[in-house]
């Protein structure tokens, strides 16, 4: 496929096959994590549904067993922010990412907090005493301990403590507790991490996240993953031979397999999806985000809804999304008149994510 046969809206359903978001789906939520290597995981509840929404059968109950057994870890790493994390993974992809994710980390802690680097070390081993005593703490019962020890300033600086802890690889997530997250050490929940050498590092990230993101630049890479050009692009030298590439509005795109015929990137099912903002459809890409604005109708600069509503790989609306007396209730905010095929899909798309929740879900007055 070359640059005059391709169209960003080419691109965004290619990318909705890849990532599972229509089919075939993923035979189950092990294979999303893996797929994507990395998943962002801020809001809990919701990238539940980022995972379940990729899966033949989605089931929030299959996610908890994921974290609750550690197969699957929720925790920080790359930018940095939450992420679900396969555990076979996170050992390396921390090598590899955390380095200069820390130096950003460890600069809020000094500059916000006040906490040099011997605070930091002394309160990091009242997290990991605690942990080792007895595993699987709420964030309360950590700020409790540390104000217990003299670091009391109303936990305020505790999750940026407890996030860099987990790129140190000193503590990870633990069994989630009555669904609330947990922590525990790291060594406990992967006492054999997997380790790669750089350069093996490198080439395995790119060959994963061109194949479970692509197509995408170099420079999507770079920025999902806070690392240099140089090191992104060493990384896909070591691998070209695994991937194909074509040139499209002035930028290069990796993706795994043959790239399809012309034209052959039709519609995929389903064809409305209702996504955090944070999803990986959106949030996995930066230089070329935009391919899913092909009518170039997205308002630009500061994102200002929580959620997107995207038909046939483009984003046609803000969504937010919120349970309420034993409902679920979503709102658009369109970004130009949708059409009845449109609202139709939106529709099914709220059918399946009250399904998900086992919740009956209504659309917030004017907006249908």
């Amino acid at each position: 496929m070359t640059e005059d046969h391709i169209d960003d809206q080419d691109i965004a359903r290619w990318r909705l096959r890849t990532q599972r978001l229509v089919g075939p789906h993923a035979p189950d939520a092990t294979q999303v994590v893996v797929g994507l290597l990395a998943v962002q995981a801020e809001n809990q509840r919701q990238s539940e549904w980022a995972v379940a929404s990729r899966t033949v059968n989605p089931s929030a109950a299959e996610v908890a067993a994921l974290l609750d057994d550690g197969r699957v870890i929720r925790t920080h790493v790359l930018r940095p922010t939450w992420h679900y994390v396969h555990a076979d993974d996170l050992g390396w992809l921390l090598d590899l990412t955390a380095p200069r994710v820390q130096k950003v980390t460890g600069k809020q802690l000094q500059a916000v907090e006040g906490m040099d680097e011997r605070q930091i070390e002394r309160a990091a081993g009242v997290v990991v005493e605690l942990l080792g005593a007895q595993p699987d703490r709420t964030r309360t019962e950590v700020i409790e301990a540390l104000a217990e020890a003299g670091f009391d300033n109303g936990g305020h600086y505790a999750m940026l403590l407890l996030g860099h802890l987990e790129l140190d690889q000193l503590v990870c997530s633990g069994r989630p507790r009555d669904g609330e997250h947990t922590y525990a050490l790291f060594a406990d929940r992967i006492p054999q991490p997997r380790r790669l050498d750089r350069d093996a590092a490198l080439a395995e990230l790119a060959l994963r996240y061109f194949t479970g993101h692509g197509p995408a630049t170099d420079r999507d890479l770079a920025y999902w993953a806070t690392l240099t050009l140089g090191d992104v692009r060493r990384g896909l030298d070591a691998v070209r031979d695994q991937l194909a590439s074509f040139e499209h509005d002035g930028r290069t795109y990796w993706h795994a397999g043959d790239r399809p015929a012309a034209g052959s990137e039709g519609p995929g099912e389903p064809a409305g999806h209702l996504l955090q903002i944070l999803d990986e459809l959106y949030r996995g890409y930066q230089d070329s985000r935009w391919v899913l604005d092909s009518d170039g109708v997205v308002p630009r600069g500061r994102e200002t809804s929580a959620g997107m509503a995207v038909v046939d790989g483009r984003l046609v609306a803000g969504m937010r999304r919120t349970l309420a007396a034993a409902q679920v209730v979503f709102q658009l905010t369109p970004y130009r008149e949708l059409t009845g095929a449109e609202l139709e899909a939106l529709d099914q798309a709220a059918q399946r994510y009250g399904d998900f929740l086992g919740l009956p879900y209504r659309w917030s007055s004017s907006e249908r």
